[in-house]
């Protein structure tokens, strides 16, 4: 048998799927006595996890059902394996990702700040520097927004959430260039020592990398000035990715547009010059979460657990290198 540790609010449902060697051990937020343990769920980012933590016994392996597991590392002794949610994210964030970058090209929030103002005003009357210099038919006709087809998007973390992605494009006849952390073959990868050729090259850059050491302040002011004028940045991986000082004053100076769903800080606080910035559209940290992600969770935690018990090698698990 093997002891699964999940939440006491579990839902009966998303646990049919488990092998019958698994018995359910529902571990409360304060568990007020030691709980015996050999494979623990931790289904979303839990502040308290590493008090849980503390009060388990026998703990074997730890199945993240986030992709991202900076918050982990820090507690979890190294003598237990920690897995990633790897792959369940893929449908979730890559439509986020794929609806942020055709909002920002169809001006929807500067629109939907117009309805909300009932104003009715296109771009053409509004100035804006970034879409009226789109080339020199512009001036034929009023420019209100802009496309995705023929567009180069430069997807920074070329994982499965970026293949993802990259399927999504496809169907807007966008072009794609790739950056990983190492160079690949097929299709062409290119490794992150790429970054300053491919950015002058990209119409929409993509971050959709993991935090690590590497990555933290990956996109600064060096990087920012790098990008065409009017490009659209979308990161939808940490906040620390990008250096938030820097990424404002190209905000201010009007130089790039951005869609975040991750800031840093984080929760963004009342008053932050992020708030206010042009060309700038932020959601607080949403891009993996729909239902669907769940039930995507919890199938991949039961293949783990009857990989488990049948003493087959388990998948995602995370290395020294932070996933």
């Amino acid at each position: 048998m093997v002891r699964v540790g999940v939440d006491a609010g579990v839902r009966d449902e998303l646990l049919k799927g488990f092998p019958p060697e698994a018995t359910f051990v529902r571990i409360p937020s304060q568990p007020a006595e030691a709980m015996e343990v050999d494979f623990w769920l931790l289904p979303f980012f839990r502040k308290d996890a590493p008090q849980v933590f503390q009060n388990l016994r026998g703990v074997k392996v730890v199945q993240s059902m986030m992709a991202g597991v900076d918050w982990i590392l820090p507690w979890l002794p190294k003598d237990v394996t920690l897995c990633d949610g790897r792959g369940i994210h893929d449908t979730s964030t890559s439509e986020y990702v794929l609806a942020a970058i055709l909002a920002a090209q169809k001006r929807f929030p500067l629109y939907r700040d117009r309805q909300n103002r009932q104003e009715w005003r296109n771009l053409g009357d509004s100035g804006d520097e970034l879409i009226d210099s789109g080339g020199a038919n512009t001036s034929l006709y009023k420019v209100m927004q802009d496309d995705l087809s023929g567009k180069t998007v430069l997807i920074v973390g070329y994982g499965s959430i970026g293949a993802a992605i990259e399927r999504r494009l496809k169907a807007f006849d966008a072009n794609v260039l790739r950056i990983a952390r190492r160079a690949r073959p097929e299709p062409v990868v290119h490794a992150i020592g790429a970054l300053p050729e491919l950015l002058p090259q990209a119409d929409i850059v993509v971050l959709i990398v993991p935090i690590t050491q590497e990555t933290k302040g990956l996109i600064g002011a060096a990087e920012l000035a790098l990008m065409k004028r009017g490009a659209l940045l979308v990161n939808a991986s940490r906040g620390p990715v990008v250096a938030t000082g820097d990424l404002v004053s190209a905000l201010e100076e009007k130089r790039i547009r951005a869609v975040l769903d991750v800031v840093d800080p984080e929760p963004l606080p009342v008053g932050h010059a992020l708030w206010t910035a042009p060309n700038c559209f932020i959601t607080p940290h949403i891009g993996g979460a729909t239902p669907g992600f769940i039930v995507r969770g919890f199938k991949l935690a039961a293949e783990q657990v009857r990989r488990f018990a049948a003493g087959e090698p388990l998948d995602n698990v995370v290395t020294e290198d932070g996933y």
